[in-house]
């Protein structure tokens, strides 16, 4: 039997799931210094957004989101991750009621991939959102596959489909086939920034000369300026609509 429960009534759970979780992104997912400013207080104004499913006492996997206000249509769209997170915080203090769910990160640890349960981890925090009123739920996905094609822009990338009509990416079709939609892209969804060493760290490659480089799981190219000492990583993502 499988449970969603929040993280705050899991608390055994929590270094588990750091360490099994956090494995599953590339170390530069976590450098995105436009979500520092939100972050302890996303934390502490939705606690109750973040959840772990759990069968048998087993942690199988985890997921969490903001609640804002959208008004249904693609302008409204927040740019992607960031500015969802952004948008959740600064709405909240300003006391904005929201009426959406954006569902923004889902992940199963390694050992139980490939059985079924990142649908059921969206599901069932889909089902939550719907039941305390947030009628619309969103998500800006990372499409796993884009990683193989990282020249080419996520506006093409999220229309490629198999012969079967479902999108070429598994992640994307997982989300379709819980009856998903494809809203819009989001080409510029989170921003990393690190030093060339920085970015020779995270990804293990070097990186000679100013440039432009494909990187190790990344989605688009990495920009090396070595005068200035930055490089620069501009994710895009998928946002599709669940409910």
């Amino acid at each position: 039997m499988y449970e969603l429960i929040p993280a705050a009534d899991g608390p055994q759970y929590d270094e588990e799931a750091e360490r099994r979780f956090v494995e599953e992104w590339p170390e530069f997912i976590f450098h995105d210094e436009g979500v520092t400013p939100y972050r302890d207080r996303r934390v502490q104004y939705f606690p109750d957004w973040e959840f772990y499913l759990v069968s048998d006492e087993r942690l199988i996997g985890g997921c969490w989101g903001v609640p804002i206000a959208w008004d249904g249509t693609v302008g409204d769209l927040p740019g992607g991750f960031t500015d969802s997170l952004a948008r959740s915080v600064t709405s909240y203090e300003q006391g904005v009621v929201p009426n959406t769910f954006v569902l923004m990160a889902a992940a199963v640890r390694s050992d139980e991939q490939g059985q079924g349960h990142a649908g059921r981890v969206i599901t069932a925090v889909r089902e939550r959102a719907i039941a305390r009123g947030l009628g619309q739920v969103i998500a800006p996905v990372r499409p796993t596959l884009k990683s193989s094609y990282p020249l080419t822009p996520i506006e093409t990338f999220m229309h490629w489909t198999r012969d079967d009509g479902l999108p070429l990416d598994p992640w994307l079709r997982t989300h379709v086939r819980l009856g998903a939609t494809l809203l819009a892209p989001a080409p510029a969804s989170q921003t990393m920034t690190g030093t060339v060493a920085d970015w020779e760290k995270w990804t293990k490659m070097l990186f000679p000369s100013t440039g432009t480089y494909t990187i190790p799981a990344g989605l688009t190219t990495l920009t090396i300026d070595r005068e200035a000492d930055l490089g620069t990583y501009v994710e895009p993502n998928v946002w599709m609509r669940h409910a």
